[in-house]
């Protein structure tokens, strides 16, 4: 700033302080209430969603874990490719008059990998929640002729955190199998029993994706393990199945 223009700075300000001197020295005068002007809105950007994810059939297929109710899992209602190659998911939350239990795990959601993602080299995966929150987790590339042809059906695993990994695998839709025992024989192998349902038990006569997922934060288990399915219907009861844990 210039010399004359904090001189005429300084006058001004003289200038304004006399005045109010002048008006505390005279009686009050009588104000009127008005309107302020408004402060101009500033949009915040939508919450952060937690959102972790791995590799499922292949590559086929992206297991999307988020947190929050165990019995009300969001689902993928709409995928689609960016112009920069990631994928962008919204996940629909449902009825919202549903009854949903008010724990707070972590829930997944099966998502198909486009056709035309090239995840040899990685890719990143955008989510935008049912409440309009965002979150975006990357997933290591590896080389697949899967993506884009049909499922072979067969089981599959991948890693979602370093204790925490999905499991797909096929059947009917109603009669999903559920986790009884988790074990570690070695750092290599991971023994995944499965609950064996009742003998009364009616299944629908459909062939669904079922996804689950399995902690080994007790157990030491290394990077490269695969896991032993077994127990649970005939699929696993009279042939355990052993798959390798896909890298996320």
């Amino acid at each position: 700033m210039t010399l004359r223009r904090r001189t005429l700075s300084l006058l001004a300000l003289s200038a304004v302080s006399a005045l109010a001197f002048a008006g505390c020295a005279s009686a009050a005068a009588p104000t009127t209430s008005g309107e302020g002007t408004p402060s101009p809105s500033v949009s915040s950007p939508p919450p952060a969603l937690q959102v972790e994810a791995g590799w499922l059939d292949d590559g086929r297929q992206i297991a999307l874990v988020t947190w929050g109710s165990s019995t009300c899992v969001p689902t993928a209602s709409q995928v689609t490719v960016e112009d920069d190659g990631a994928i962008a998911v919204t996940l629909d939350n449902g009825d919202p008059n549903a009854a949903c239990t008010a724990d707070y795990a972590a829930r997944v959601t099966l998502v198909s990998v486009p056709s035309d993602v090239d995840i040899s080299r990685g890719v990143d995966v955008v989510v935008t929640g049912g409440e309009g929150e965002r979150g975006t987790v990357g997933l290591h590339g590896f080389e697949t002729l899967s993506v884009g042809s049909p499922t072979d059906y067969q089981p599959s695993a991948g890693w979602i955190q370093k204790d925490l990994f999905a499991v797909l695998t096929w059947g009917s839709s109603s009669c999903a199998p559920k986790v009884e025992a988790v074990e570690a024989p070695l750092p290599s192998n991971i023994d995944v029993t499965f609950v064996k349902p009742p003998k009364n038990q009616v299944c629908t006569m459909d062939m669904a994706p079922r996804t689950l997922l399995v902690s080994t934060a007790d157990l030491e288990v290394g990077e490269h393990a695969t896991v032993t399915l077994r127990g649970g219907d005939a699929q696993f009861e009279e042939k355990p199945a052993v798959v390798r844990i896909l890298a996320n």
